[in-house]
């Protein structure tokens, strides 16, 4: 795939840039490798200040880097701006919140005293030099999730970033660089996706993280295996939104429409199957459907645009045979299912609702990346969980019920790495974010996503 920004909205090809050739991309290890040999030995309130500082650059940049993002691959503007709102708010958490999550522990010398320690200390001490391969749906998101806490923690950071938002990935070097990192702390390769194996591989390299497709995610986690370097990886999901009788309507059908178009339906947490008890589901479905159908598909940069196109050719082609295969099996197109007749330029498609799903439709079992949302009527609580789980993914789930009975039975039984009552799905970075069977492994953002990068050293005193 050429490294290119491609406008979404109307196919046209902006600007290109050439990929990084072997002895540009040597140059770059070399310099990740030494800056973080100086990078691991500052302090954390030094970090801070940096960190700080790219956060007020962020934020003046708001307006600009939306523009960008948008451009390169079509979320609403309004959307890209709180994008880059959001994560000049994860830096300033990390900033606040490392040195103390990082934080020597001190085991009880009584309960370690048999191991002939006089005290002992763990310690979390950086990796080194982190790879970063990471998607186009959130181009600032999904890296500053990674950067922010990679950085505090005292690792240095190498991007490889989606090919078709190369003008979003630089910007992020020269964010870092303009906050005063020091040179090689974060840098983007402008590479594609056939030199990511060679550059896992150098022993320069600690470790990896990668948030995108199943095929992406089983590549560098092989290789990644191989070398015995660790990895996190936060891969696909279809997310339940289970409704039964107890829940606010009003409220479950405003949030379901939210979370199914969400960045143009282009959203791993995008809430996908909508699961409704059997006793609400004409009055769920038919609001439901009515608020879908009446979204403004159109340019994303009109501030009056719900829904803009989709990133790619290809991914609107994929979209759409997944849809067709579902029709000719049966499923009904309650609104939707085509492309916009006003619209004929760009990778437009309507918000679509289908019903009558079964398992030998593909869209049952594969992930609808795109404003595609399938329905389903279930009898009872047993069957919704059922449905719910009936998915190789596994990333977060959503669950509208106001009875606590109902609500402990989800959060025992959900198959997911999340499951959000009563509201959409959403990360923040105090909060742990990762999935399940094949929506990956690790966690991001928390205590937990800063700690995945460290060697957990104990330090043993006789």
């Amino acid at each position: 795939m050429a490294i290119a920004t491609v406008n979404p909205a109307t196919g046209e090809t902006l600007k290109t840039f050439d990929a990084l050739n072997p002895g540009e991309i040597e140059d770059r290890l070399v310099l990740a490798d030494r800056a973080f040999q100086s990078h691991r030995t500052t302090s954390y309130a030094t970090r801070a200040r940096l960190l700080h500082e790219a956060a007020d650059l962020l934020d003046a940049d708001r307006d600009a880097i939306a523009r960008t993002m948008t451009t390169e691959m079509g979320k609403p503007l309004a959307a890209a701006r709180a994008e880059a709102a959001k994560c000049a708010k994860t830096m300033r958490w990390y900033a606040d919140h490392a040195e103390e999550l990082l934080a020597d522990e001190h085991p009880d010398p009584a309960d370690v005293r048999d191991s002939g320690a006089r005290r002992a200390v763990v310690r979390y001490r950086p990796l080194g030099v982190v790879l970063a391969v990471m998607p186009w749906n959130f181009p600032l998101w999904q890296v500053v999730r990674f950067a922010a806490p990679t950085l505090m923690a005292g690792n240095t950071g190498l991007l490889k970033h989606a090919s078709n938002v190369p003008q979003t990935a630089l910007y992020l070097e020269d964010l870092f660089r303009r906050a005063g990192f020091p040179e090689g702390c974060f840098q983007t390769l402008l590479i594609g996706s056939g030199a990511v194996e060679d550059i896992l591989r150098d022993p320069r390299i600690a470790a990896a993280t990668l948030t995108g497709s199943e095929p992406a995610g089983r590549a560098v986690a092989s290789v990644a295996g191989d070398e015995i370097k660790k990895t996190v990886l936060e891969l696909g999901g279809s997310d339940p939104f289970v409704v039964l009788p107890s829940a606010d309507l009003d409220a479950a059908v405003r949030t379901a429409v939210t979370a199914r178009v969400q960045n143009n339906g282009q959203s791993c947490i995008a809430a996908k199957r909508f699961i409704v008890h059997t006793d609400i589901y004409d009055t769920f479905a038919g609001r439901f459907t009515e608020a879908m159908a009446a979204l403004t598909v159109g340019d994303p940069m009109d501030e009056d645009t719900d829904v803009g196109p989709l990133s790619s050719e290809q991914g609107r082609s994929d979209l759409e045979e997944l849809v067709d295969d579902a029709v000719h099996r049966g499923a009904r197109a309650r609104c939707g299912g085509r492309r916009p007749e006003h619209r004929t330029a760009g990778w437009f498609y309507e918000p679509t609702v289908l019903d009558g799903i079964t398992p030998d439709m593909r869209i049952h079992h594969e992930e609808a990346f795109g404003p595609v949302a399938t329905l389903y009527r279930v009898a009872d609580l047993d069957e919704a969980v059922q449905v719910a789980n009936d998915t190789p993914f596994g990333l977060s789930s959503n669950a509208w019920t106001r009875d606590a009975a109902e609500q402990e039975r989800l959060a025992r039984d959900l198959q997911a790495g999340g499951v959000f009552f009563n509201g959409m799905t959403a990360s923040h970075p105090g909060l742990p974010f990762g999935g399940a069977k094949r929506s990956g492994y690790g966690r991001e953002l928390s205590d937990h996503g800063i700690r995945e990068f460290c060697n957990i050293t104990t330090l043993w005193y006789g």
